[in-house]
């Protein structure tokens, strides 16, 4: 397989409501797309989970664009590629930026898997023929707004509820949310946004019975989420502190948590997120697809990754309509009643709408 073409969009969306995390409020959407076409015509796409702003992250999207640009696209354009995996071995040169690298890394995935005519699932190694997903909730600074949406989603049939917390907007809210849903599945994501000098707020989560507290300690850090999984019983989650194989390995090995979020993008694509799957699995460490506000492209991505066996909790990949006005795919995602079913059709399974991402691109570059 050669890719002759490489083709950058930088896309603004408007998010249908705000999401507010402790990272602050998010609402206009600026990412990257990528489309590698290949010498038959056929394309691939990826999407870059960067945001504007490097809150989630160092990165973002004009650091992502720069990296594509002047590094990562001049490895792969006109190259023989046999197989997606060969991508990071070149990638592995440059440090870091695994949302550049997944961005192209997932377009070229998915563009192998049109060359072979499989679905992008089958190529990863995927099993499932649906996956289970859950429903992610930002801040309210009204309970009464988050109750009347955790009662929304749960109708709808989402199969966990997530709700963010940070100091302050943590024990009242999770205790009025059990008070009205006390068997829910539930769990919460923090952000990194606590110490371990709120180490007795942490350990009053665990009266409410939750799935997982996500991320609860600084970004990066494994040496104070194994201080705090040894103090609570509530599971904890690794997300932000999850960037590789190394990382997850030495996180095992700690103890530094007992559930690992996946994130295709963080940890720099398809095939690094593969090899921490099959650690993981081997190590009875269950993962979950963590969502990154994805237009239908990155979604799509997740639910493909998502198919594999060892992805044991309901994920973050909610319907488009969760999110978007009009997604950029066709269909756009469908959850019904919490369960995703996948597609047999070649790559992601899913056709980019090229009139909505025209309609939403700020900058395009042709390579």
């Amino acid at each position: 397989m050669k890719v002759n073409e490489v083709i950058l969009y930088k896309m603004q969306m408007k998010m249908k409501n705000p999401f507010t995390t402790s990272f602050g409020t998010e609402q206009d959407r600026e990412f990257i797309l990528v489309e590698a076409k290949s010498e038959d015509g056929l394309s691939g796409w990826g999407e870059g989970c960067a945001t504007e702003r490097p809150l989630y992250s160092e990165e973002f999207t004009q650091q992502s664009w720069f990296m594509l640009e002047n590094f990562l696209i001049p490895m792969v354009i006109n190259k023989e590629i046999g197989h997606p995996d060969e991508i990071q071995e070149g990638f592995n040169v440059y440090k870091r930026n695994n949302m550049a690298k997944s961005a192209l890394e997932g377009a070229i995935w998915d563009l192998y898997a049109k060359t072979e005519g499989k679905s992008l699932s089958k190529v990863l190694g995927g099993s499932k023929s649906t996956v289970e997903v859950g429903i992610s909730l930002g801040i309210e600074d009204n309970i009464g707004d988050l109750l009347a949406a955790i009662q929304k989603k749960t109708e709808e049939g989402y199969k966990r509820i997530k709700i963010k917390i940070k100091p302050g907007k943590d024990l009242k809210v999770l205790r009025e949310v059990r008070k009205h849903y006390p068997d829910i599945p539930l769990m919460v994501d923090a952000n990194s946004a606590y110490t371990l000098d709120d180490m007795e707020t942490l350990k009053a989560m665990d009266a409410f019975d939750l799935m997982m507290i996500e991320q609860p300690l600084t970004a990066g850090d494994l040496i104070d989420h194994a201080k705090l999984q040894k103090q609570i019983k509530t599971p904890v989650c690794l997300d932000e502190s999850i960037h590789s194989y190394e990382d997850a390995r030495q996180a095992i090995e700690l103890g530094s948590g007992k559930i690992i979020n996946m994130k295709v993008g963080r940890v720099g694509g398809l095939t690094q997120a593969k090899k921490i799957h099959d650690l993981c699995k081997e190590a009875g460490i269950p993962l979950w697809c963590g969502g990154m506000l994805e237009s239908g492209v990155g979604r799509a991505h997740n639910i493909a990754i998502a198919s594999l066996a060892n992805f044991l909790l309901p994920g973050d990949t909610a319907s488009s309509s969760r999110y978007w006005e009009k997604d950029i795919i066709k269909p756009e995602v469908v959850a019904e009643n919490g369960i995703i079913t996948l597609n047999d059709n070649a790559g992601i399974g899913y056709e980019v709408d090229r009139e909505e991402v025209e309609k939403n691109t700020v900058e395009k570059k042709v390579f």
